[in-house]
């Protein structure tokens, strides 16, 4: 069939054409007075586009349009907007600094606003944050992803409760994205090779306030009809589509900052799904500058941050050996690197032919910088993957955390904002960076901050009313079945909120362990709880959806449907309702399975309570009276940070458990069932029921309030990004600018250090080791350690040499150690002999020994695979 085409936009009178370019702008999605706009423009329109404000000006009438345009309260009120809209992008920002070199953030989905479903959950609304954060804080950073036709899939339960799947198509001309374009008007497109053929690709812009988020779309005439579909859906499709779909994202994103004139000096892998971006930096600097492969990898190498989320070996993204050759062999010619070599590049041991190629193994070894999503993730994560550095000690592995974080004016309700907005004062809208403002909380007052809780628990209850309404519509239930949805929960009720992915390990039915504690919490006539369940499970993931089946069979056989509700097709406007208006966030994950988790954040913010296991994000919240901070390092450890767990705040939740670990699961969840009904007995329902005259429950508002200001600050995205710039980017952006400068000498210099050492490393010998120690020492005396080393054919100035030191175990290991360099006093014989002065400043058994590791002024850190030798 022969189709012209042509794009339709709408007609705007003059006094309306600022609601087109506030329409445009992912801004709006955070500012509730530009959402409130296209309310009023036409409310049915509004919920029937699904709260697509380019939508709704699409189908608005224009007879609408030409008498809302005559309305000068509606006029003011868009002109208001609109001011505040041009101060936001003209208003000082907390960075300043040079726009010409960027970083470049890769991410598979982005969770930005309802209107623009191109995410699946927890990864994607993380990276929305981020960009919206980026944007107040006015960082020299760009987006990078894909523009999926169907996005994610929709859910929706069948009359047996179990989930079903649905794939509308987006209509990208009526959503806030825009096609870019050469200098001829034409759209700009960038090319990759797949599996020997060239897939086309477009790229539309996105923008996010002061930001830009960059789409790559395949689905264009100039492909043929399986690259297409290459873009068709975010995780869909088989292993073939993803490693499709990842080099699109890195490679070709890469490519397609270039076609546009951005430079990206540094670049952030948001998990391992970008990973081949290095691939092409290096392909860049081979091909343009007649680079080594080596060259060009310490090149890249201190200009690439890698963000991993992934807490367990079997989530981290791997291909098979037959379908990397497929898509990747000809990588091996271009980068002038052996196939086998290649393979090692995505493989804890390279040597190892029967280990499938790893995108997170990919990415740490061309990343000087790395790191977990949560303290308690960045432990797992060094353990996971100490391998790759063998013999260094698992506190070292280069693998540090920057904690999550949510962007507040987002996930904070219109109410609570407003309110927010009159005690915390200017600033919080001006100034997000500046987080003790959140201090202001205790200013408000008791009654002023329940009241607004209130009215969000009403909201929540006839949101989900209406949503139950819709179900049994949908279903063709009787009348009955309808009219006893509009009598589903209770305004007034305890509501205890779980909404996430339905994934086994989120253990979405421990709270159905033991069925008669529950059904008397439920059907306490004085003092009832209520609970509230969201959630998709993956399409392929059989057991989650059963869990969904249980939880809906559960209501229907012991008859609480009135108080067990599971609401269809979690998305940002679902999530919006939940985290402002129940009253406890519960969350029950099997530690340490949750990297970091940021549900629990958004709620805390809105004043609702946290209930949880001591897991992702809320142990170091629970554990901590400050959480992170402007200031945090990523790499605690290595300043000999206290032990999580030293100074618990209790005031902020309820922990369930105190964080242990159990060999046999099904122990586990009894004993942690018990934890959570016990809490839910004796102190959750107890203190949201003891009310005074004034009928305010006091001390769950003094606990509210605790929240709020602790997790408020900690836990704001504008700490987080405060963290990566001041120890990510910041410096990966200096190192760019360095290397520059020199016109890359400093990395061939490098390149040709780790050639030498490599030659070198097994040449090197620890002599002997002699101490002026004695058996017995007191605190404050010093002793002197000597070491005889020879170096082969390296200098001393090129390695380094360590006395490490600490508290010996029963295991006759080293612990909490400490090091301290060892210097040359001059040549003896074939080697050098090295000393240090250390303290006694340890009681106990104590004991060094004497390490190398290489030296190079140009090393961002000394931590490279295969070159650390030990006494």
């Amino acid at each position: 069939m022969n189709i012209s085409t042509y794009t339709v936009k709408p007609k705007l009178p003059a006094s309306l054409k600022p609601l087109e370019e506030i329409a445009r702008n992912l801004w709006l999605s955070w500012n509730y007075d530009a959402v409130q706009l296209f309310i009023r423009l036409d409310e049915q329109v509004w919920t029937e586009t699904h709260q697509s404000p380019m939508k709704t000006l699409g189908k608005v009438s224009q007879q609408r349009l030409a008498d809302i345009a005559k309305d000068d309260s509606f006029i003011t009120a868009l002109n208001n907007v609109y001011e505040r809209f041009l101060k936001y992008k003209k208003r000082k920002t907390w960075y300043n600094g040079q726009r010409r070199d960027v970083v470049a953030y890769f991410s598979m989905e982005y969770g930005m606003d309802v209107s623009l479903p191109i995410y699946s959950g927890g990864l994607g609304i993380l990276s929305g944050d981020h960009m919206k954060t980026s944007s107040d804080l006015g960082l020299p950073l760009v987006g990078v992803g894909l523009l999926y036709r169907q996005g994610y899939f929709q859910q929706y339960l069948n009359a047996d409760g179990f989930q079903q799947e649905s794939y509308p198509e987006n209509d990208w001309y009526n959503m806030p994205v825009e096609q870019k374009t050469d200098k001829d008007g034409k759209p700009l497109t960038i090319t990759v090779e797949l599996a020997g053929r060239q897939a086309s690709a477009r790229i539309w812009e996105v923008r996010v306030g002061r930001g830009f988020l960059y789409l790559l779309d395949t689905n264009i005439e100039e492909n043929p009809p399986d690259f297409r579909v290459i873009t068709s859906a975010l995780y869909g499709g088989d292993k073939e589509t993803r490693i499709q779909q990842e080099i699109l994202l890195g490679v070709g994103g890469y490519r397609a900052l270039r076609a546009m004139g951005i430079n990206p000096a540094a670049t952030h892998m948001n998990e391992g799904h970008a990973a081949f971006l290095s691939l092409e930096r290096i392909r860049e600097l081979i091909t343009e500058k007649g680079f080594s492969f080596s060259e060009a990898k310490e090149a890249i190498w201190p200009t690439n941050i890698f963000t991993t989320h992934t807490p367990v070996p079997a989530g981290n993204e791997r291909f098979d050996t037959a379908l990397l050759e497929k898509y990747m062999r000809p990588w091996a010619g271009i980068l002038g690197i052996s196939w086998d070599a290649f393979l090692g590049l995505g493989r804890e041991n390279p040597n190892n032919h029967g280990e499938n190629f790893c995108m997170t193994i990919l990415a740490l070894k061309f990343s000087a910088y790395a790191n977990g999503v949560a303290k308690l993730h960045g432990l797992v994560s060094r353990e996971m993957w100490k391998g790759l550095w063998p013999g260094l000690p698992i506190d070292e592995v280069p693998i540090g955390h920057v904690t999550n974080g949510v962007h507040p004016k987002t996930w904070v309700s219109s109410g609570m904002s407003m309110l927010l907005d009159r005690y915390l004062g200017p600033g919080f809208e001006e100034k997000p960076y500046d987080l003790a403002i959140w201090k202001r909380v205790e200013r408000i007052s008791d009654e002023e901050l329940w009241r607004t809780h209130e009215r969000r628990r009403e909201q929540l209850v006839r949101f989900v009313r209406d949503r139950l309404k819709e179900h049994y519509r949908r279903f063709g239930a009787n009348e009955k079945h309808i009219r006893e949805s509009e009598d589903a929960l209770s305004p007034y009720a305890l509501t205890i909120c779980f909404a996430r992915r339905f994934a086994t390990y989120k253990r979405g039915n421990l709270l159905f362990r033991d069925p008669e504690r529950l059904l008397k919490l439920l059907r306490d006539p004085d003092r009832p709880i209520q609970l509230i369940f969201a959630g998709k499970a993956h399409p392929h993931d059989i057991p989650g959806k059963e869990l969904i089946k249980n939880i809906v069979h559960f209501a229907q056989k012991y008859d609480v449907t009135s108080r067990i509700v599971f609401v269809e097709n979690y998305d940002m406007t679902v999530a919006h309702y939940l985290t402002s208006g129940g009253d406890v966030w519960l969350n029950t994950p099997r530690r340490p399975m949750e990297a970091s988790g940021t549900s629990g954040m958004k709620a805390a913010m809105n004043g609702v309570i946290n209930c949880s296991v001591l897991d992702g994000w809320w142990d170091e919240a629970y554990r901590s009276k400050s959480g992170p901070n402007i200031d945090s390092k990523a790499y605690p450890d290595r300043e000999a940070e206290a032990d999580i767990g030293s100074d618990v705040s209790p005031d902020v939740g309820w922990a369930i458990g105190q964080g242990e670990y159990y060999a046999d699961e099904n122990l586990q969840d009894d004993i942690e069932s018990k934890a959570l009904y016990d809490l839910l007995e004796r102190d959750i329902v107890p203190m949201f029921y003891q009310r005074g005259r004034d009928n305010l429950p006091r001390e769950w508002i003094r606990m509210m309030k605790s929240s709020m200001q602790k997790i408020g600050a900690s836990m704001s995205s504008h700490r987080m990004l405060i963290n990566y710039s001041r120890n990510f980017y910041f410096p990966a952006l200096k190192n760019y600018q360095r290397i520059i400068r020199t016109d890359y000498s400093e990395s061939k210099a490098l390149a040709a250090y780790f050639a030498k050492l490599g030659d070198s490393w097994e040449k090197i010998r620890i002599g002997g080791i002699t101490s002026d120690s004695k058996p017995v020492m007191q605190r404050g005396n010093f002793i002197t350690v000597n070491a005889y080393i020879e170096l082969g054919e390296l200098s001393p100035d090129e390695v380094l040499v360590e006395l490490y030191f600490g508290a010996v175990s029963s295991q006759n290991n080293i612990e909490s150690a400490r090091r301290s360099e060892m210097k040359s006093t001059g040549k003896e014989g074939n080697g050098y002999r090295y000393h240090v002065r250390i303290e006694c400043t340890d009681t106990g058994m104590q004991g060094h020994t004497v390490r190398i590791l290489p030296k190079h002024p140009a090393l961002i850190h000394p931590y490279r695979s295969g070159f650390i030798k030990w006494a």
